[in-house]
């Protein structure tokens, strides 16, 4: 009876399948064998795994070899029907004199092989390998590849795309035959669809996944393929990544290279060839560019015959051609079918008309039978010329892009259109056909429209009356300016008056005699009176249409609805006489203002008579009079015999202004005489200007000078601190703390005290004086401090001269004191 197994252990298995014995006891006997260790289990499983990766790269290696021979034998057999051609043998003895020749000549039959199929074909590739096999001659030492083997790789890859079963399987042969050899890591291959789409319909080299993104790029997205299709040529990229442009792979690569190229057949563009490079892309040498075109080339024609192909990426049937003409039929513009007509080496060379519906004329005259079949630049030769229509035809068939344009000049085919007018023209690919469809523009029809319009939004309506038989005819505004349905007979202008106000009877009576008595053109203006009771204002021209004998035979004219320009210009009268009114206000203010401030305070001041002191003051008003500001100043000797020196400045301008002046300077003579001191006085000052005014706001400067000591004592409430003049230097005095009049309830303002000599100037002034909106205060004090050093024989003269000089630019009133101690 055999030992259980107990869960997770594995008895040893034999080749027999039973249990094989330990080495320790003998055959036959069945044991528990003990489970083997984590390390020996992990050892074993690396080695199983390493011998399955050697066979799964072992089988891939045997795969890519037979598809490598099957790819070389496809060459060689194509060689063999050569041969069986040019020889008149069996296939048997051409393969018997493949291998003759090719072992003399040092060479292998898949080289030999591409060298008799280059010989029959003379096609592209042929040239390619040739152009290389010149080049490598000319130029020993290069180290170019062979030219043969150019031949050979493309020759085989032209070999494994015929043989190949789908598009996938050609993409992954070209990138292994042709590709890899000049060090491109990519291929990707684009169908272009209908709309200008593209399709990745194959790819290798990619990964699984970055193919799934790319599957369909819709029109109008910027790629490297879509540019190439665009522009229809070759497009080399040194480093995808600097240009920002997106396209598949990307991703992987930033900085590689890439090109994408046009594959196309007979003018007609099938798809593009996008080759990637891991890395950044060198200017390539013209052979292996031209190895590329002629890869570019074998995928169009594997493109043109794949299975599978998008509809409308293959030559129609005749049926399709047959439905198109159909569609021709059917459309009421003029409309051309046209198909590619390609030269004997399948390039495109012209267009050929296919059919022309009933709606074509043509300009030579010629019927519909005879353009029919003729090829469009022989019939139309100027369509080549400044039309550019058919490069645009040309175009639209290459990339299937349509192309539409409006009030274009389309001289190519319709010369008698006059150069006044234009056409809208539609080109678009059906198939392997091109449709061309025009629509020129009846330019009587577009100006009937423009003028309608301007009827419409000018309120116009013309009228034409017959005076010999009545009609009258009215343009469709008319009857809505008028107020009346279409269907009533329209308004004489003879009965003008009875629609119009009876106040203006009398001008439309004058306006009918100057037109149908006078003969002569004239218009009017006048309220007319709807049956809705609206009112309108309109203005009615007229002229007279006479016959060689001056009867009156038609009058003619337009009618206008002016209302809304009548309301316009009633509210701009009104406006005016508001304004003018509002102007006469504001100038009796300003002068009530001005004579105000000039009787307190005029301009010039007679000398004060001051012991020790010589005082002169100036005052300048504002230039302009609604600018009338509260400057101040005041120079008076108090009771004992000291002299009070103030300036100040009223915040705002106007009547308010002016009074304010007038209340802060009687108030602060009151309290000078009081004995105070400058910070006091300006407390007190405060209190007032905080309670007893309407929210006046100021600054001032406050000195008393002691002719005795000659000292001065002043204070500041936030206002320019004075300067002081001392032989040929001036200075500012300090800068003492203190807020500004009627700013808080209680305010403290410190006071200096500076001890004057014989001949020293103290001014004290105003910000009119300085201020400049370009420049700051600390500048301004400075150039003023510049100009006060400026020697002056009088007191008078130097302030004089700071007037004159002064910079100041803000239109604002200025006060000036000064102060000589003698």
């Amino acid at each position: 009876m055999s030992a259980p197994h107990h869960h997770g252990e594995h008895p040893a298995v034999g080749p027999q399948g039973d249990a094989a014995p330990t080495p320790t006891e003998p055959a036959g006997v069945a044991t528990a064998s003990a489970p083997p260790s984590a390390e020996r289990c992990l050892a074993e499983d690396r080695a199983a795994v390493g011998r399955l990766a050697a066979t799964v790269e072992r089988l891939r290696g045997e795969v890519r070899a037979a598809h490598a021979a099957a790819e070389g034998r496809a060459l060689i057999e194509v060689a063999k029907g050569v041969i069986v051609e040019r020889l008149g043998c069996g296939p048997a003895r051409a393969a018997q004199q493949l291998a003759a020749l090719a072992g003399p000549a040092g060479i292998s039959q898949l080289e030999l092989a591409a060298d008799i199929v280059n010989q029959a074909a003379r096609d592209r590739v042929s040239e390619v390998a040739d152009d290389f096999v010149r080049r490598t001659a000319a130029e020993p030492g290069t180290g170019a590849e062979p030219g043969k083997s150019v031949a050979v790789r493309l020759r085989t890859a032209e070999s494994a795309a015929l043989n190949a079963g789908d598009s996938q399987a050609f993409a992954e042969s070209l990138l292994a035959h042709a590709l890899v050899p000049l060090g491109a890591s990519a291929v990707a291959v684009w169908t272009t669809g209908a709309d200008s789409s593209l399709t990745l319909r194959a790819h290798a080299g990619f990964g699984a996944d970055e193919p799934a993104r790319w599957r369909y790029v819709p029109p109008g997205v910027a790629t490297a393929a879509r540019q190439a299709l665009t522009d229809r040529r070759t497009v080399w990229f040194s480093s995808l990544g600097a240009t920002g442009i997106p396209s598949i792979g990307h991703t992987r690569h930033p900085d590689g290279g890439r090109v994408a190229v046009p594959a196309g057949t007979g003018g007609r563009i099938h798809g593009v060839l996008e080759i990637c490079w891991p890395r950044p892309l060198e200017p390539q040498p013209q052979a292996v560019e031209r190895q590329i075109e002629a890869l570019a080339e074998l995928c169009a024609h594997t493109l043109e015959t794949a299975p599978g192909v998008p509809v409308g990426a293959r030559a129609p049937q005749p049926d399709g051609l047959c439905e198109l003409i159909e569609l021709a039929d059917g459309l009421y513009d003029p409309v051309l079918v046209l198909t590619p007509d390609l030269d004997a080496d399948g390039r495109l060379r012209d267009f050929r008309i296919r059919h022309a519906n009933a709606h074509f004329q043509d300009p030579a005259g010629r019927s519909r039978g005879a353009v029919d079949g003729a090829l469009l630049l022989e019939a139309y030769p100027t369509a080549a010329g400044e039309s550019e229509l058919f490069e645009r035809i040309e175009r639209v068939y290459a990339t299937g892009e349509p192309f539409r344009a409006r009030r274009t000049r389309l001289t190519a085919l319709v010369d008698q259109v006059p150069l006044a007018s234009a056409a809208d023209i539609s080109i678009s690919r059906h198939g392997d056909s091109v449709l061309l469809v025009w629509r020129i523009e009846d330019e009587s029809a577009r100006l009937a429209s423009l003028l309608q319009h301007a009827q419409r939004l000018g309120r116009i309506g013309g009228f034409e009356e017959d005076v010999l038989t009545g009609e009258i005819t009215w343009s469709g505004q008319l009857f809505d300016l008028f107020g009346q349905d279409v269907g009533e007979a329209p308004v004489s202008v003879r009965d003008l008056t009875a629609h119009a106000h009876p106040d203006d009877a009398v001008v439309i009576g004058r306006f009918l005699r100057a037109v149908l008595h006078q003969r002569r053109p004239s218009s009017t203006a006048f309220r007319m009176l709807r049956r809705d009771g609206v009112t309108r204002h309109i203005r009615v021209i007229a002229e007279p249409a006479l016959d060689p004998d001056r009867r009156l035979l038609a009058v003619r004219g337009a009618y206008q609805d002016i209302s809304a320009q009548h309301w316009t210009e009633v509210a701009l009268a009104a406006t005016r006489d508001q304004l003018a009114v509002t102007e006469q206000e504001a100038a009796e203010r300003n002068r009530l203002t001005l004579q105000l401030q000039h009787a307190i305070m005029p301009p010039t001041k007679a000398p004060l008579a001051a012991p020790g002191l010589d005082v002169a003051v100036r005052y300048r008003p504002a230039e302009t009079e609604s600018l009338v500001g509260g400057d101040w100043y005041d120079a008076v000797v108090l009771p004992s015999r000291k002299i009070l020196l103030c300036v100040g400045d009223i915040a705002g301008h106007g009547i308010g202004a002016a009074t304010g002046m007038v209340v802060l300077r009687n108030a602060l003579r009151g309290l000078a005489v009081t004995g105070a001191g400058p910070g006091q006085l300006l407390s007190w000052l405060n209190n007032v200007a905080h309670h007893l005014t309407a929210q006046v706001t100021a600054t001032a400067v406050c000195g008393i000078f002691d002719p005795e000591t000659r000292t001065l004592r002043w204070a500041r409430a936030g206002h320019l601190p004075p300067v002081l003049v001392r032989g040929t230097e001036a200075t500012a005095l300090p800068m003492l703390q203190g807020l500004l009049l009627g700013a808080v309830d209680d305010a403290a303002y410190e006071e200096a005290e500076i001890q004057l000599a014989a001949d020293d100037t103290v001014l004290m002034y105003t910000d009119g004086l300085v201020e400049r909106r370009d420049t700051s205060v600390h500048d301004s004090v400075a150039q003023l401090l510049t100009m006060a050093q400026t020697p002056a024989d009088s007191l008078e003269r130097r302030l004089d001269l700071l007037l004159t000089h002064s910079k100041s630019d803000t239109d604002d009133d200025t006060c000036l004191i000064g102060v000589r101690v003698t």
